[in-house]
């Protein structure tokens, strides 16, 4: 990550990759505005942020080896199995660049911390 340059918008932070890295955080990208078309894109910590009413939702970065998303949500067993593999902490899951990333399953991530977002606003 390249961490010295201060960013404007994620399409600035995004055109700084190589394009096989654009390609995924844009395909990122698209698949947490699928989710959650209402969300506002910004920064935050200097990576691309979505935020929901107000409230950040989830935060996603490209590394040397991976793409990372935080938070990432607790779920039911069968999700918890699915996600094991690229947990690298309790709230962090990460995606090597080295293999296919799972946007099926970043999409029902975020579809996840959407619902806790608005089971906790009720």
């Amino acid at each position: 990550m390249i961490v010295t340059k201060q960013f404007a918008t994620i399409d600035d932070y995004i055109s700084l990759y190589p394009v096989d890295v654009q390609l995924i955080l844009e395909e990122v990208r698209r698949t947490i505005r699928n989710v959650a078309p209402t969300a506002v894109e910004t920064l935050s910590y200097q990576i691309p942020t979505f935020a929901l009413d107000g409230r950040y939702l989830v935060h996603f970065a490209a590394w040397k080896n991976h793409i990372a998303l935080y938070p990432t949500p607790t779920g039911d067993q069968a999700f918890e199995q699915e996600i094991a593999p690229y947990r690298a902490a309790k709230s962090t899951v990460r995606f090597p660049l080295r293999k296919p990333i799972p946007y099926d399953l970043i999409e029902r991530l975020v579809v996840l911390r959407v619902k806790q977002r608005m089971d906790r606003s009720e």
